[in-house]
């Protein structure tokens, strides 16, 4: 009897090791029908490239969150859906947010966004950063040991954002509990899934801020952003802003320190790749690229059908929430020669969708490259010898990893290493 597959959203085991599941699909086909969602699995690389690069306007991001959980507010009624997205759409997870938004709306935000999130801002933030690194370094250098996920990749980020925009130090921690549970979390508040506008809770305090701006700009991204307008010259009204910089917020510190902590458990498992990253420091972006590509923060992505298609050889019905696997595209062996090993000298090394592609391309990209490159420079000056710490995570042939319950991002839980002061 063939044993049932296992539930992609729901299966804890999945957690721990999406390249099984991930590689059981693919075997299977490309493109293939997941049975206990109805959603279809999307793990060949051109399979993924031609969804997220598709300019037809047949794929919708309005699902892009939270994938076929908890479903669509309407039931699909013809062979194009349009007319019921834009009747139905503002009551999707996340409508409010730039990630759910389509067409014209999303390149008028987006732009918006990237007119700030300039090559000399991130440029000008970079000496901070590394100030910041070092700070953290600090604080646990001399024990010769570091929770890496709060101590220093999650401060990281976090604090980076935060000075990028503006924040009161003071606002930080208590901006992060308002953000809640990953939105795909298996046993997360439903509050954080399903609501239109799930940062709704930090609306009031980025209204201050905005508002402060308004009265006596600062320098800071936020002062920079009440006074940015549209391409056409118009102004973006209140709400907009607000909703924009707490998705910024949100987005700006989460997915980058997933990458650090996973960068720093792979040099903690090879001590070849750490020594010669320590002595050719030239080579971590490279390090940082082949990271995203070989176990990246992101796994999966979403689109919605608005009109009857066809993916690779299987008939996709308006309707149908897609689920992008990218961690899987990024793995695809008719894709990368020998994907399982990881390869600093790998040909091609952005050619990954660690950071999706297209129009919905991850916009906060450079600033998630400059971020891990930094904190990996610093890290590698100040310490030598990397290990895993076997009382938190066993011996090395038989490690414990725990991984956030999400079956959307790749999230160590925790991730405890020791060293030697360089």
């Amino acid at each position: 009897m063939n044993k049932p597959e296992p539930d992609f959203y729901s299966d804890p085991a999945i957690i721990d090791r999406p390249k099984d599941y991930f590689g059981m699909l693919r075997a299977r086909a490309p493109v293939a029908w997941e049975p206990h969602h109805g959603t279809l699995m999307v793990t060949g690389f051109e399979e993924a490239n031609a969804v997220l690069t598709d300019k037809s306007g047949v794929y919708s991001n309005a699902c892009s969150v939270v994938g076929p959980i908890p479903g669509l507010p309407f039931a699909p009624q013809a062979h194009d859906i349009t007319g019921q997205l834009a009747e139905h759409g503002p009551d999707l997870p996340w409508a409010d947010h730039l990630v759910c938004m389509d067409g014209k709306k999303h390149a008028e935000h987006r732009m918006l966004l990237g007119s700030l999130l300039t090559y000399k801002r991130l440029k000008a933030n970079e000496d901070y950063l590394r100030a910041l690194s070092d700070r953290l370094i600090d604080g646990f250098v001399a024990s010769g040991k570091c929770a890496v996920v709060p101590d220093y990749a999650h401060a990281t980020t976090t604090y980076a954002i935060s000075d990028l925009l503006g924040i009161p130090e003071g606002d930080r921690a208590e901006l992060l509990d308002l953000i809640g549970a990953p939105p795909s979390q298996l046993d997360g508040d439903a509050v954080h899934k399903v609501g239109p506008d799930p940062l709704i809770f930090m609306k009031p305090r980025f209204d201050d801020y905005l508002r402060e701006r308004l009265e006596s700009p600062r320098g800071d991204l936020m002062s920079e952003l009440v006074q940015a307008r549209f391409k056409d010259g118009s102004v973006p009204d209140f709400d907009t802003l607000s909703n924009l910089a707490r998705f910024l917020f949100g987005a700006g510190q989460d997915t980058t320190s997933r990458l650090i902590s996973m960068a720093i458990l792979i040099l903690g498992e090879d001590p070849a790749l750490q020594a010669r990253l320590w002595r050719e420091p030239e080579r971590i972006s490279d390090f940082i690229e082949e990271v995203l590509r070989y176990d990246a923060p992101v796994k999966t992505t979403y689109r919605l059908a608005l009109r009857d298609t066809a993916l690779g050889d299987v008939a996709v019905p308006a309707g149908t929430i897609i689920t992008v696997c990218i961690y899987a595209a990024s793995n695809d062996p008719a894709h990368f020669a020998d994907p399982d090993r990881f390869d600093i000298d790998r040909p091609g090394l952005r050619d990954h969708m660690g950071f999706s592609r297209g129009a919905h391309g991850c916009l906060g990209a450079p600033l998630g490259r400059m971020e891990s490159r930094i904190a990996i420079e610093q890290l590698l000056a100040r310490v030598q010898d990397i290990s895993i710490s076997e009382e938190h995570h066993g011996p090395a042939d038989a490690r414990r990893y725990r991984f956030e319950p999400t079956y959307t991002f790749r999230s160590l839980s925790d991730l405890f290493i020791e060293f030697t002061p360089a």
